[in-house]
């Protein structure tokens, strides 16, 4: 994976994120928790990604 590449996913996946941010707000307010911690798992995923990805990033400087 080239430096391109990884800059891609890690815009991808903060798009991904900022709009699960927003479904979770969503099924918050309308009092669906069920579907909430689950897509909390999922952003505990995406952060552990992004995380490596940064890793990976940084190598190339």
């Amino acid at each position: 994976m080239d430096k391109k590449q990884i800059e891609r996913e890690i815009a991808e996946l903060k798009m991904e994120y900022v709009n699960l941010q927003g479904d979770i707000e969503k099924l918050e307010s309308v009092g669906q928790n069920r579907f909430v911690a689950k897509s909390e798992v999922r952003l505990g995923a995406m952060e552990e990604k992004l995380a490596m990805l940064n890793k990976k990033l940084a190598e190339f400087e």
